[in-house]
C-alpha cells in the first residue's frame, strides 16, 4: 500500500505496519453560564409552564361550554318531542302502578324506563326530588302542605305527587310535591 510519508511517497504494508492514529477534532466547550442567567431561564420556563396550563384550562372550559350550548340548542329544538315523551312517561307510570295484571306491570315499567332514557338523551331531565329535599320553587310546585313538629324539616319535600321536567336550565313542568311546614305543637 502506498502512503504519504514525511519524506515523500513510500510503501507501507497494511499487514505489518500499524494504522496511523486517527485524530478526533476537539469539541469546543460550552461557555460558562452565570448563575443569574440560569435563574432567569428557570423563571421563564416556569412562567411559560403556567401560561400553557392556563391556556389548556381555558380550552377545556370553552369546549365544555360549547358542548353545553349544543346540547341546550338541541334540547330547545326537541322541546315538543320532549313534552310528548314526558306525557308518554307519565302514562306508562300510571299504567304500571294501576295495572291489575302482574304480567303487564313489568312491561309498563320497561316502557317507562326506556322513555325516561330517551328524555335524557334529548336533553330533558325528570325532576323527582327525594323525601327530605329542600323545596325549590324553580322546579317544584307545592300541591299540598302537611304539618311537621320538626323545625329542621320545615320547607322540605314529604313526597312527590307527579315528577317534573326541565330542559337545560328551563323548567317545563314543575314537580308536584307535598311540602312539610313546621308548626309548634
Amino acid at each position: 500500500m502506498l502512503a504519504v510519508t514525511a519524506d515523500g511517497w513510500g510503501y507501507r504494508s497494511s499487514m505489518t505496519d500499524p494504522a496511523p492514529a486517527a485524530t478526533i477534532p476537539e469539541v469546543p466547550k460550552a461557555p460558562e453560564v452565570p448563575a443569574q442567567s440560569l435563574d432567569r431561564i428557570t423563571e421563564r420556563i416556569d412562567d411559560l409552564a403556567r401560561v400553557i396550563a392556563r391556556q389548556a384550562a381555558t380550552i377545556e372550559r370553552l369546549a365544555d361550554e360549547a358542548k353545553l350550548k349544543i346540547r341546550d340548542e338541541r334540547a330547545e329544538a326537541d322541546a315538543p318531542l320532549i313534552r310528548d315523551l314526558f306525557a308518554l312517561h307519565g302514562l306508562a307510570q300510571t299504567f304500571s302502578s294501576t295495572s291489575n295484571s302482574d304480567a303487564d306491570r313489568p312491561g309498563f315499567e320497561a316502557i317507562s324506563r326506556r322513555v325516561e332514557r330517551m328524555l335524557t338523551e334529548r336533553g330533558g331531565q325528570l325532576v323527582t326530588p327525594f323525601r327530605g329535599a329542600a323545596f325549590d320553587p324553580e322546579v317544584m310546585e307545592a300541591a299540598e302542605i302537611c304539618d311537621t313538629n320538626d323545625p329542621d324539616a320545615d320547607r322540605t319535600v314529604e313526597s312527590v305527587i307527579q315528577p317534573g321536567l326541565t330542559v337545560g336550565d328551563r323548567s317545563i313542568r314543575p314537580a308536584k310535591v307535598v311540602v312539610r311546614r313546621y308548626r309548634r305543637a
